[in-house]
């Protein structure tokens, strides 16, 4: 049935009600209607939308507000700084980093570890300033609420950037875009602000499986200093010699696996059966959190100057690469980690040797890597 004959059922309908005479008064208000939104309908609903997300973009400001005051209270609580750090924070806050060039691809990727070293040492040189008294551990820890906060920063200028610009031109379909991936981004900034409060307190968050179980693979044995931030343990299981890597904590790190992976192989000339990286990685909608799989391949996040150090390495000596991975949302990652993670990490070590056991002979040496933030973990 079309939009006339629609009217003409609905008049018929009134004509026949005790208040029939008024039939004329309906009538006319339906084509008003009809008229109004065949001419403003596209403009009712974008106003619509805006309303929408002006209501999710102030609450993204309020989550961001009390990002930026968690920070600030963390560092005079631990950092005792003879001044005010706010202004530094708000500066801090508003840091970004350049890409290098890759016009010409040879060489970025040593090019971006530079960028992220300078940038890694500017940001500890930051936290050192704005807070004199934090030791070592705790100056990872703010260091690490304090990128938290800017990422809720970054997210609310530029939902806002959009917003105001979809206002400005009252175009539908930057609002309607907008609208439809804001359910993601209002998940991706809540993640965020639980991640504030366990940085702040230093305690274990999802991402920090891999670390985890590479701390329980490796506890009561002697640890040693490997590049960069990362410790290594030398550890018997199911009759062969495994190195046991991880990010050094318990101050949230993430060190530099790659580094540490290629010093081993270096060390031991190439002879290694085959390396084992253990990560947390995305769960699918509908899976289970904590739920452990394998495949190969070097498992392990970031803007892939490890994952490209690690898989030069195996290369040149043609070494076997696995990965046993730990599934959970963007949630669980950052934010202090859930039961049904700690409780995988049992699950994720018997696969481990499980994987050691079929892929390797008594009396080879294998590489097991956990990877991931080490906050709150120790080794």
């Amino acid at each position: 049935m079309n939009v006339f004959a629609l009217i003409s059922s609905l008049q018929n309908t009134v004509a026949q009600e005790p208040f029939g005479e008024f039939s004329w008064i309906l009538n006319l208000l339906f084509y008003v209607v009809f008229i109004i939104f065949i001419f403003y309908g596209q403009r009712i609903q974008m106003y619509v939308m805006i309303r929408e997300v002006e209501g999710s973009l102030y609450k993204l400001k309020y989550i961001k507000d009390e990002g930026r005051k968690t920070a600030i209270e963390t560092i005079k609580e631990i950092g005792k700084p003879q001044a005010d750090p706010t202004a530094r924070v708000d500066r801090f806050l508003e840091y970004f980093t350049i890409s290098p060039q890759s016009l010409d691809p040879a060489g970025v990727v040593w090019k971006l570890e530079h960028i992220l070293d300078v940038r890694d040492v500017r940001f500890k040189d930051e936290v050192k300033f704005m807070a004199p008294a934090a030791d070592e551990i705790q100056v990872n820890n703010l260091e690490n609420t304090l990128e938290a906060a800017m990422a809720l920063n970054y997210i609310y200028k530029v939902i806002r950037h959009y917003y105001l610009l979809g206002k400005k031109t009252l175009s539908l379909y930057i609002i309607m875009q907008l609208q439809m991936i804001l359910p993601l981004i209002m998940r991706e900034a809540e993640a965020y602000a639980s991640a504030l409060k366990a940085f702040a307190y230093g305690q274990p968050i999802g991402d920090g499986a891999g670390a985890l179980v590479a701390a329980k693979l490796m506890y009561g044995h002697e640890k040693r200093k490997i590049p960069k931030d990362c410790v290594v343990a030398t550890v018997p299981i199911e009759g062969r010699t495994a190195y046991v890597i991880k990010a050094e904590g318990p101050g949230g790190n993430v060190g530099k696996v790659g580094d540490g992976i290629k010093t081993i192989i270096e060390e031991n000339e190439g002879k290694i059966a085959t390396v084992i990286m253990i990560d947390a990685a995305m769960k699918l909608e509908g899976e289970e959190i904590g739920e452990v799989a394998e495949g190969v391949g070097a498992a392990i996040g970031g803007p892939g100057v490890d994952q490209f150090k690690i898989e030069e390495s195996i290369l040149k000596y043609r070494i076997p690469i696995n990965a046993v991975i730990v599934k959970e949302d963007i949630g669980d990652a950052v934010s202090p980690m859930r039961k049904e993670i700690f409780d995988a990490v049992d699950k994720t070590i018997e696969r481990i040797k499980q994987v050691i056991l079929e892929k390797t002979k008594e009396g080879d040496k294998v590489i097991i890597a956990g990877v991931g933030n080490t906050i709150g973990i120790a080794q």
